[in-house]
């Protein structure tokens, strides 16, 4: 499991990064994608969509130290959405 620090960004490319509520993450299969004592890989990308929390997608780099992508939670636009490994 991975706890995040995220901010998002609306306005576009330009605009102003704010803070957001923590992204904690666990996804385990046959294979840990997002590992329970861990960080995901670098170049792992997650999607979700959910009538509770929205839609994004996210891609991790550094060995799971921070991911960036895109978000739109429920009854919101759009927003850049990145976060960084919560210590």
């Amino acid at each position: 499991m991975a706890t995040y620090d995220t901010e998002i960004q609306w306005g576009g490319p330009n605009g102003q990064w704010q803070a957001d509520q923590p992204l904690t993450l666990s996804i385990v299969n046959r294979e840990e994608g997002v590992p329970n004592n861990g960080a995901p890989a670098t170049g792992t990308t997650v999607t979700w969509s959910s009538p509770n929390a929205g839609n994004g997608s996210i891609t991790f780099f550094d060995e799971g130290s921070r991911f960036q992508g895109t978000a739109q939670f429920p009854n919101e636009g759009p927003v850049g959405y990145r976060g960084t490994l919560a210590s």
